[in-house]
């Protein structure tokens, strides 16, 4: 389907729009994009053996992404705005809207396409990255001047780079003055595990915050073959937590 004269204004203002936008006809095939797009599908047509980003025009839209929805169930659930997430040759991905419009008469008659938030698949599975360490060390607020940090799992080089950056942060912008490290969820201690336990606690020193250890089991104690002496050490999180208000008020 060919766009008509009675379309420009409205492609124009397509074009006006700051997000890759495409035009697909009641078939899906592609029959128009914004300049936004045409920057984007410059980099895509190659891999779909094209050489112009204009040869696209004519394209049935299925063979440039996957998603979860088969041809057939799309095309008849298209008489609304649709969301769907894709993936293009595991290069890039996309939030993708697809939205009918309709003519006077309330017929359908072509598809817009916007594409959002396109990025390469390694920015994001980097994004993920961020996104898995920023929760795997929760920094909970549990008093006026304090944090708890509970540690769950093996603290890696990497992990403990992360807290340590994080907890520096909240405790320099939030006026911390204690950060309870709870290693109830710890099971196993080990010369590694007590470096990054003094690493830490130095690190917080500097900004004048106190790093008060709780939850130690008696199964992780049974491990210890180190353990800082300068540490101030509580059976739980409460424990900690009468301490900090017993100095703090």
């Amino acid at each position: 389907m060919a766009l008509m004269t009675s379309d420009l204004t409205m492609t124009d203002a397509l074009n006006s729009i700051g997000e890759n936008i495409l035009l697909a006809d009641l078939n899906y095939d592609l029959v128009w994009m914004n300049d936004e797009a045409k920057n984007l599908f410059t980099k895509i047509a190659p891999m779909f053996g094209y050489e112009h980003v204009n040869d696209l025009i004519g394209e049935n839209m299925d063979n440039f992404y996957t998603d979860s929805l088969k041809k057939q169930d799309r095309m008849e659930r298209l008489n609304k705005k649709h969301q769907v997430r894709i993936n293009i040759k595991n290069k890039f991905v996309a939030d993708t809207v697809i939205t009918p419009m309709k003519n006077a008469e309330g017929e359908t008659s072509y598809y817009t396409i916007m594409l959002m938030d396109v990025t390469t698949k390694a920015e994001e599975e980097e994004r993920k990255d961020h996104l898995i360490e920023s929760l795997s060390i929760p920094i909970l607020k549990v008093w006026d001047h304090a944090v708890a940090i509970p540690l769950i799992g093996d603290l890696d080089e990497k992990r403990v780079d992360h807290l340590i950056s994080s907890l520096l942060k909240e405790c320099t912008e939030g006026d911390i003055q204690y950060a309870l490290i709870d290693l109830s969820g710890i099971h196993k201690f080990n010369d590694q595990f007590s470096r990054h336990l003094k690493q830490l606690n130095q690190s917080l020193q500097l900004v004048g915050t106190e790093c008060l250890v709780v939850g130690i089991t008696p199964k992780l104690a049974l491990t210890f073959q180190y353990f800082d002496k300068g540490l101030k050490t509580f059976k739980n999180t409460y424990a900690g937590l009468r301490y900090i208000i017993q100095y703090d008020s």
